[in-house]
């Protein structure tokens, strides 16, 4: 009985370091990821959480999900059941965060609706950069969001890479700024100048996994120019 215990115990165990070990890139189908569209999933079902208005602008975002389930068991073991979540957002700090398929944009005194893009997403975070706005300038959203299915496991989810977007509080001038394939790792808005710095790491090695052996790059967009273009430069 021992013998049998401790084999479902290693088993357990290197289930567990393969599902951890899973890379986000898949270099032999990573091309593909770019021109590959995933199906739809059809077990989801899509749904809008109540706008939100973000102080000081004139528009209303809608935030756009799917459905949660969640299974349920009870302690009997013997039934089970599901817990629906109707949820898909959150909202504070003029940050909008949740796994959203998409967002959709309604000016004041509108009833039409503006969708933020056509093409599938999962948006992790959208912040709107109420610092740069209270300068007098333009009113901008940056998202946080994975936009190809670079682990080729047929969907796009948070196991997917990460990459850095940009918009107006509209939802117009939708722009990617940082690189495919790489990374993103953090941003910040730094105001005495305007800009928006980022990093982003690369996969040097092409093993599929972001580790020390991999490249930092280090970037910033000028956010007053008509252009968001990513600028490299090198602190270190």
């Amino acid at each position: 009985m021992k013998k049998y215990f401790l084999l479902a115990v290693a088993v357990l165990l290197v289930s567990c370091k393969e599902e951890k070990e899973k890379p986000k890139v898949t270099y032999d189908s990573a091309a593909k990821a770019k021109t590959e569209t995933p199906k739809p999933d059809s077990s989801s079902v899509a749904i809008a959480d109540l706008p939100v208005q973000i102080t000081g602008t004139d528009y209303l975002i809608h935030p756009i999900g799917d459905i949660r389930i969640y299974d349920k068991k009870y302690d009997s073991g013997s039934s089970a059941s599901s817990d629906v979540s109707y949820r898909i957002s959150n909202y504070s700090e003029f940050e909008i965060t949740g796994y959203l398929r998409n967002m959709k944009f309604q000016a004041k005194g509108s009833d039409s609706l503006t969708v933020l893009t056509d093409k599938p997403v999962l948006i992790q975070s959208a912040s709107y950069l109420k610092a740069f706005a209270d300068k007098g300038k333009p009113q901008l959203l940056v998202y946080t969001l994975s936009d190809m299915d670079t682990n080729k496991d047929g969907k796009i989810d948070a196991a997917d890479i990460k990459s850095l977007y940009i918009s107006t509080v509209s939802g117009e001038r939708f722009t990617k700024l940082s690189p495919d394939m790489w990374e993103l790792i953090d941003w910040r808005l730094v105001e005495q100048r305007d800009r928006l710095y980022f990093r982003t790491i690369e996969d040097a090695n092409k093993n599929g996994e972001f580790d020390k052996e991999d490249l930092v790059h280090y970037s910033y967009v000028d956010l007053g120019e008509k252009e968001w273009k990513a600028v490299a430069y090198q602190p270190i």
